[in-house]
């Protein structure tokens, strides 16, 4: 792979010493830390279409993109223009925007269903906001969540997490006490639960992608959605992976199935820190200052994130895009597919549409149990190095998914496939 300066680790490494002195850890999100595969992370310099560029001047294939919000690519001259411009204004007013009506008016005008949508900062916020929405416009007190599924990290949405609460090898975090999950319920993925009318929401990743990809089971959507109707429980889809990232319309249209509640994020900030929550103007009115539930912030609407998503939005605003993501994903699993069989390993590679992720087993997992005993036989970390020496960045972590975007072209995934064979082919050699 080419390189600018030295194809070692050492200024990484030395990078991640100074962090570990004023950082936890090192970093400011835990996955980053490489806890969950071992070694020393590189530290990123730069990044552009399919690409990114570590500080020791080595040149990667990124399939992290940033866990989703690089769908078009790093640094497409459309959304650095806008961010350009924008910035070029000043960076926060305290005061509304038109760019917040305009995304706003994106998000109603893409996902049937919405009517109106409030924006926040980061995918936590939409989804612990989502949850107190709901609380008040139902008044009741429980929530319930599947296991395996991720929502961010407030208290509530912590136990039996996917993602970096699952790489952490733990079922929540310290620090929640025990009345802050007193009204959250688990229940198995796949597994259809039993509602009461003493919940107030049932949420859930419509396709989970933080235990790795494991869709639902045929139905189980609309099945989920005719039990939140007959107990009166809202339904709610946390889309901050999969907004806009699955189709146009995201999950709820992917699926045909519509909640009664959207968490997004990721794609609609284009690569700067965004969330947003929607639903009903019936619902989305209890918000204050029409309603009695209140939830702010100092940055919701931020003018340079909103102008990035709305130029993210435009490029992704056509079929062709999401026929070409797909194609990409597809080519990519198909072809680890093959790859693995003709080693003798046994992966399987799951795909829905736009995204995919890695299992070392015999069988796709259905279930968050089933995919934590394919995430712990330690080959996926051998895998994870060996791509990442000759050059292609995964997720540092088993529970993660890919991301390919529209600037990963055949050339590009062919590049990947045969690095891949290279790396597959060492590993069976030393097992």
């Amino acid at each position: 792979m080419p390189c600018e300066r030295s194809c070692e680790n050492s200024v990484s490494e030395e990078y991640f010493k100074r962090a570990k002195l004023v950082m936890p850890g090192g970093v400011n999100s835990p996955v980053r830390s490489f806890r969950s595969v071992g070694g020393t992370p590189y530290f990123v310099d730069r990044a552009e279409g399919p690409y990114v560029w570590s500080s020791d001047g080595k040149r990667y294939i990124d399939y992290v993109m940033s866990y989703g919000p690089g769908i078009v690519g790093h640094s497409h001259p459309q959304i650095i223009d806008a961010i350009q411009q924008t910035s070029g204004n000043g960076a926060t007013y305290g005061a509304p925007t038109f760019a917040e009506i305009t995304i706003a008016e994106q998000i109603c005008n893409r996902v049937k269903g919405v009517e109106m949508v409030r924006l926040v900062s980061s995918g936590t916020e939409a989804t612990m906001t989502a949850i107190r929405l709901a609380r008040g416009a139902t008044g009741r007190d429980k929530i319930m969540k599947f296991s395996g599924h991720y929502h961010g990290h407030a208290d509530s949405l912590l136990a039996a997490g996917g993602s970096g609460v699952a790489n952490q090898g733990i079922s929540g975090s310290a620090g929640v006490p025990k009345s802050a999950v007193a009204d959250t319920i688990v229940a198995p993925w796949n597994e259809l639960p039993e509602l009461d009318e003493s919940i107030a929401a049932l949420i859930l990743e419509p396709l989970p992608a933080n235990m790795g990809i494991v869709p639902p089971s045929p139905n189980f959507l609309l099945e989920l959605r005719k039990a939140c109707d007959s107990k009166g429980v809202l339904l709610i889809f946390d889309e901050v992976i999969t907004g806009f990232r699955l189709s146009k319309g995201g999950a709820s249209q992917w699926y045909g199935v519509q909640p009664d509640l959207w968490c997004f994020g990721k794609v609609i900030g284009g690569g700067l820190p965004m969330g947003a929550y929607a639903g009903s103007k019936e619902i989305m009115s209890n918000i204050a200052p029409l309603g009695d539930v209140y939830q702010a912030g100092t940055l919701s609407g931020n003018p340079i994130a909103t102008a990035a998503g709305i130029a993210q939005l435009q490029i992704l605003n056509n079929d062709a895009a999401y026929g070409a993501l797909t194609e990409s994903a597809r080519n990519l699993s198909d072809g680890l597919s093959e790859i693995f069989k003709n080693a003798g390993i046994e992966a399987v590679v799951p795909r829905v549409g736009t995204l995919l992720s890695i299992f070392f087993t015999k069988a796709k997992p259905i279930n968050f149990d089933q995919a934590q005993l394919a995430a712990e036989n330690g080959m996926y970390a051998k895998f994870f190095h060996g791509m990442l020496k000759q050059g292609v960045a995964l997720a540092p972590g088993p529970y993660e998914a890919l991301f390919p975007s529209l600037a990963h072209t055949s050339e590009v995934i062919d590049e990947t496939l045969e690095i891949a064979k290279q790396t597959v082919t060492e590993i069976s050699q030393s097992i």
